[in-house]
């Protein structure tokens, strides 16, 4: 059992640390300590049915209210924040319904709100604040 770990303070045990990891590692401590977002209100790599199939959410936000609010999802550093990895993250979101969708590869951010009623995903300046998140 080798290999370098970190401490995941959502799923409360010691992960690999793989450059995936080590983005997604970053992106939940920036989301509790920079942005206020309650851990405890987020789910690392749940489940999803997609089409018959299995799928895992890199990280899932859940609001105040218990419903689901943002999707975060996280490549390596090395993976462009392409349209296959936006439309990964939509096809997640026709299970999971939620407003805010963000990409990051550690280097790189995408943060996007999801109109339904237009159908459209609109760029973001800045992350939503908990606040914004939930109303």
């Amino acid at each position: 059992m080798g290999g370098d770990k970190a401490w995941d303070i959502v799923r409360k045990r010691w992960v690999a640390l793989t450059p995936e990891e080590w983005v997604r590692q970053n992106v939940i401590h920036a989301l509790v300590r920079v942005m206020g977002y309650p851990r405890e209100m987020m789910q690392v790599e749940g489940s999803i049915t997609l089409n018959q199939m299995t799928r895992r959410c890199d990280i899932l936000v859940y609001g105040a209210n218990a419903t689901p609010k943002m999707i975060v999802e996280c490549k390596k550093p090395q993976v462009k924040l392409t349209q296959k990895v936006i439309d990964q993250a939509c096809r997640y979101n026709m299970v999971l319904d939620v407003p805010f969708l963000y990409l990051t590869n550690g280097i790189n951010h995408l943060v996007l709100r999801v109109d339904k009623d237009e159908q459209r995903l609109i760029p973001m300046k800045n992350m939503p604040s908990w606040e914004e998140l939930n109303s």
